[in-house]
């Protein structure tokens, strides 16, 4: 009998299909309806979802999108591609490698039918970030076993639920920065993550454990899977091999939405105040992403790029994502043999 092949799911979190206004605004509505990401009652959340953000914030969203788009069209898709290719070789035929996107496409219950069909003996589900949160990974996980759910046969499945601290992964973060490490005299360093609503990092605490303070300084049993401390751990993580005291780097926030308070400090808000510091060369990580993406290439690197000029700064530098390079290739093929 022909030993049956191992399924590989590699899950990003979405892109939409071109950045018009009509993609743009489908994508919000499928990505922005998920209850993981706005976790508020059902009706709310539609009203909220349909009637305004999606009508008022597309054609603004669309234009930021413009920005990002290049002639292989989004970065996060065409990477995810390449990646896919690069680890399926990099398996090779025991093997079957198939990217789908959370929201919109490539989608997962396409993806997910094309392992199927395979009949792969097993299936390894890899969310592409680092670090857990509901909102993303727990999100994934969720869809992926509502759509197998469905099946008559259901294979083995294993989630990857985060590689934060897999040598691999920090090795190919401290390599890109090293690239650039060299070129300037930088004055200090920011890791900027994506950020959360306060309530859903107390949502998933285990007990009283998370404060928002120095609960978040050490990263143990009781809040392995708090996303905050996870984004504090990898910027430690990072720090030593990048040659950084504790005072040459600071852990950041990006991209809240709504009045509620969410997990500080807030990039835009460091990043004002680091010029009246003498700090005016600073080198910037993106430490939640594994591709480039609207939130690094446009919000990072170009917004908070303009805010810190404009504030006195001199000298605003991204790290560009792991995207499709080598070492995170061979990080996620250890995550897949060792699964």
């Amino acid at each position: 009998m022909q030993e049956r092949k191992t399924g590989v799911l590699l899950v990003n979190l979405g892109t939409p299909d071109s950045p018009s206004t009509p993609d743009v605004r489908k994508y919000l509505r499928e990505f922005l309806m998920d209850e993981r990401v706005i976790d508020i009652p059902f009706l709310g959340r539609w009203i909220l979802v349909n009637l305004i953000i999606a009508t008022f914030r597309s054609p603004k969203s669309a234009k930021e999108y413009q920005k990002l788009w290049d002639e292989r069209g989004s970065p996060l898709k065409y990477y995810g591609y390449d990646v896919r290719d690069l680890l399926q070789k990099a398996l090779g035929d025991d093997y079957m490698v198939e990217l789908g996107m959370r929201y919109q496409n490539p989608d997962l219950e396409s993806a997910l039918n094309n392992l199927k069909f395979e009949k792969v003996e097993r299936i390894i589900v890899i969310p592409l970030f680092p670090q857990y949160a509901s909102a993303t990974t727990g999100s994934v996980s969720k869809k992926v076993n509502e759509i197998v759910n469905k099946w008559q046969i259901i294979p083995s499945i294993t989630h990857i639920n985060q590689f934060l601290e897999h040598p691999k992964f920090i090795e190919a973060v401290v390599a890109r920065g090293k690239d650039l490490q060299g070129t300037q005299d930088y004055e200090h360093v920011i890791f900027s993550y994506h950020g959360l609503p306060e309530r859903q990092i107390r949502k998933g605490s285990v007990g009283e454990t998370c404060q928002f303070g120095t609960c978040c300084d050490t990263l143990n049993d009781s809040n392995r899977y708090c996303y905050r401390a996870q984004c504090f751990h990898t910027s430690r993580l990072l720090a030593e091999p990048l040659g950084l005291q504790e005072g040459d780097y600071t852990t950041t926030f990006q991209s809240r939405l709504g009045k509620d308070p969410w997990i500080q400090p807030y990039t835009d808000d460091v990043l004002k105040e680091l010029p009246s510091r003498g700090i005016k060369k600073v080198m910037a990580f993106s430490p939640a992403f594994v591709a480039d993406c609207l939130e690094t290439t446009v919000e990072v690197g170009q917004e908070f790029k303009e805010e810190f000029i404009e504030a006195g700064g001199e000298i605003w530098d991204l790290i560009p994502s792991l995207n499709d390079s080598e070492i995170w290739v061979n990080c996620l093929k250890d995550l897949v043999e060792n699964a």
